[in-house]
């Protein structure tokens, strides 16, 4: 699979100075972080499941979640679980290909049942969700894993979601974090990336964000997002992906707030139209918040519609200006430091301070591609919108 990859090949060579590589569940972990995306989560009700997976991955979709936990009624987890083993049965006969797919759970033990009752079909899964991460509660779920691993002889991948109360409570989370690191880091080779369960945090506090606000704009869930990069995302090998919060909203709300989107991109790619779809359907309030994931260290999003999937995937190419800068930081001869000018005559860049940032910036300029240098954010979109 790749990104773009529901594209004509014409387009992405108007569109790309560097296409999107190619990867499949066995390529490098680095790699299939990195490339995670917008990972779309779909309750694992859904009696249609294995159809709308495979619809999901012509339109565009490389990562999904399907829920056991949160998404659906504690009644119905039972038949939950006959429905995921049937719907991945039905994929592996199909033998079409399909994003890159994981299960969220609730309980350890549901781990190597799923893994033993999926048989064959197991090889469509990529790994497993853990909810509600600290070193006391995940702790089991990977072990878990490990033990299904051997068991099945296939690779399988843990993605923790942070988001309990003792991560979020003052008193607790320094505690909370120094023991998930030390977790995390003992399953290093297991964990493909960290996943922020915002709304669990909101809910600890009887908050709820509009559509005109960001994650960011709530202060409390600012802070936590702040010191889980702080402890967990460092640049310096200890780190992981960490990937952004869930948007809420796919549907007209009142708006109390100005728009936050500007014209002039829009006008300049003739996308007016465009524009005002975004904003009636409150996407600019999550462009917003996917250019403050970028900002702040996290790559990637949980995503519950589908129609937040373009416009994450459009907002993680790299520029064509990123890329010059990365390559320039990057060269030998810059090993031992020093100031140049950027290509573009607009910034300098600093060979060490800046380095980390282009080796992250190239590793996502491999799985989304490069843009041409006269392609924009809009026409990105516009390309990524199923027809």
């Amino acid at each position: 699979m790749r990104h773009y990859g529901h594209v004509s090949p014409a387009v992405r060579k108007r569109l790309f100075h560097k296409e999107p590589c190619d990867f499949h569940a066995g390529s490098r972990a680095d790699l299939l972080s990195a490339a995670l995306g917008a990972t779309l989560y779909s309750p694992a009700t859904r009696p249609r499941l294995a159809d709308d997976v495979l619809k999901l991955a012509r339109r565009g979709v490389v990562s999904m979640v399907l829920c056991l936990e949160d998404s659906i009624h504690d009644a119905e987890v039972e038949g939950a679980e006959i429905n995921l083993v049937r719907q991945f049965e039905k994929l592996a006969e199909q033998g079409a290909e399909t994003p890159l797919l994981f299960i969220r759970v609730r309980e350890p033990e549901q781990i190597p049942d799923l893994v033993q009752r999926l048989g064959p079909a197991v090889r469509l899964l990529s790994g497993f969700v853990l909810p509600k991460f600290t070193e006391e509660r995940g702790t089991p779920f990977l072990e878990a894993l490990v033990d299904a691993e051997s068991v099945s002889g296939h690779k399988l991948y843990a993605m923790p979601v942070l988001e309990s109360p003792e991560l979020l409570h003052l008193e607790t989370r320094t505690a909370t974090l120094t023991g998930i690191a030390t977790t995390v880091d003992k399953y290093r080779d297991r964990v493909l990336a960290l996943r922020l369960g915002v709304t669990d945090f909101c809910s600890a506090y009887g908050l709820r964000r509009s559509p005109d606000m960001t994650a960011y704009d709530v202060r409390i869930v600012a802070g936590v997002i702040a010191d889980v990069v702080n402890v967990l995302g460092r640049a310096d090998g200890t780190g992981f992906t960490i990937t952004g919060p869930v948007w809420e909203y796919f549907r007209l709300q009142e708006r109390m707030f100005k728009p936050q989107l500007r014209r002039s991109p829009f006008l300049e790619g003739s996308a007016e139209e465009l524009r005002t779809t975004l904003i009636e359907h409150d996407m600019d309030g999550l462009l917003s918040e996917i250019a403050l994931d970028r900002a702040n260290g996290l790559l990637g999003k949980t995503c519950i519609h589908p129609s937040h999937v373009p416009p994450v995937h459009a907002l993680s190419v790299v520029s064509h200006e990123e890329f010059s800068d990365a390559q320039d930081i990057l060269r030998p001869e810059r090993d031992g430091g020093g100031v140049l000018r950027s290509a573009y005559t607009n910034k300098m860049n600093e060979a060490r301070p800046h380095r980390a940032w282009a080796e992250r910036t190239l590793l996502r300029a491999e799985v989304f591609g490069v843009a041409r240098e006269d392609i924009g954010f809009v026409d990105l979109l516009t390309a990524g919108i199923p027809r």
